[in-house]
């Protein structure tokens, strides 16, 4: 499937994959187009919807240059999924049943974090030293911190939003785990914190922006090399967030399912982050929001809404895309509509046969609220290939 929208009438060009996008989100593309860092083109994928400062669902790179709004707050937030030798013949109502009570109890979800434990320590130990450094430089970010302590203990936790974790089973009825989720409350301190920073800075430098969420730290500026290792840091906090949440979620499926091994090796992969690689003839700054990274022969997944299909992929590795594909389905309509249109009525309609909460708390995450995953994977057919079709059986939302 080519490029659905090619837009010339910017400093940059504007490369779209999707039949349609929302004037707002359009708008913002524009705006990034227009910035003298930004290298080559700007990249929207079928997915891409009105986000803060850049568009959900865009892939941009820079020279010489970082946006922290664009990589925005939850810094690092991906998924993670790995199969199992498990078959959807060895499961019923009843286990599943209580597999969803379990990782609720086992995992904590919103706000709710781990007790204090030598587990949750040992895990936090790689990452104490890193951010010791951050907080000599910056003292502020203690305080943006709150209780400095609680991130130790927020490693393994879902979190609140489109979070979630699930219990599939793909096109051979084989049986998957897959979540969804960040760097926790951490990651929003340091994203928030820096994003702040650089509105500063521009503001300093008298900086002409079209939108104050574009600010950014260019090389060689007092603050960049921080950030680069902040947001560093929480991008390999939240992959070790997952890979917790992952070991917690196969025990809890251990104590209620027959006994199973784990039969492929995790796929995790961001979706909310920057990188340095090599795009057209230039060494640059990738900020992929809400996108994958899919480089020729890379694993990714692409998540729906938790009624309808997921998808494990391998990337193409097009080059129009800074080689990135789609990171989800992706919003159609913000949550305060979706609890206008939407009750738990309908919520237990469009989630048949999943073993989830279908109250009206949870209303803002209804699969009608989300694009259709399956145009979303037609219009990215240049960018991944499927591997898997996983269709959830469970689903724990945050």
């Amino acid at each position: 499937m080519p490029i659905q929208q090619e837009i010339h009438e910017h400093s940059r060009p504007i490369k779209i994959w999707a039949d349609e996008i929302e004037p707002q989100a359009l708008r913002q593309l524009r705006n990034i187009a227009d910035l003298a860092i930004v290298h080559h083109h700007v990249a929207a994928m079928p997915d891409a919807h009105l986000g803060i400062g850049a568009t959900v669902g865009s892939v941009l790179a820079t020279r010489e240059a970082i946006i922290p709004a664009a990589v925005g707050v939850d810094i690092g937030c991906g998924m993670i999924a790995a199969r199992l030798s498990l078959t959807a013949n060895e499961l019923d109502e009843a286990s599943l049943k209580k597999v969803f009570d379990q990782i609720n109890r086992d995992v904590p979800v919103g706000r709710g974090q781990h007790r204090e434990s030598e587990a949750r320590v040992r895990a936090a130990q790689p990452f104490e030293p890193g951010l010791k450094r951050l907080t000599d430089k910056h003292p502020a970010l203690l305080k943006a911190f709150g209780k400095f302590s609680n991130w130790i203990f927020q490693i393994g936790t879902l979190g609140s939003g489109n979070h979630f974790i699930e219990v599939c089973l793909d096109e051979a009825a084989r049986v998957w785990v897959m979540l969804h989720s960040g760097s926790r409350g951490i990651g929003n301190a340091i994203g928030t914190y820096f994003i702040s920073l650089a509105r500063q800075d521009m503001e300093a430098f008298q900086a002409n922006l079209p939108d104050k969420d574009l600010a950014y730290f260019p090389e060689g500026t007092p603050h960049f090399a921080d950030y680069v290792e902040a947001v560093d840091w929480a991008q390999r906090y939240a992959a070790r967030n997952r890979e917790e949440m992952l070991t917690l979620v196969l025990a809890a499926l251990r104590r209620h399912l027959p006994p199973f091994e784990v039969t492929t090796e995790a796929v995790n992969c961001h979706h909310n982050y920057v990188a340095r690689e090599h795009h057209f003839g230039a060494d640059v700054w990738v900020t992929r929001k809400g996108a994958i990274r899919a480089g020729a022969g890379e694993l990714g997944i692409v998540p729906g809404s938790m009624g309808t299909r997921s998808y494990i992929v391998r990337g193409l590795g097009n080059p129009e895309s800074f080689e990135s594909s789609a990171h989800g389905a992706g919003r159609r309509m913000s949550r305060t509509e979706a609890r206008k249109r939407f009750n738990a009525d309908d919520m237990v309609a469009q989630t048949q046969g999943v073993v989830c909460r279908k109250d009206k708390d949870v209303v803002d995450e209804i699969p009608g609220a989300y694009k259709d995953i399956d145009t979303v994977m037609a219009n990215q057919r240049d960018l991944t290939e499927v591997l898997h079709t996983l269709k959830q059986v469970v689903c724990v939302k945050g």
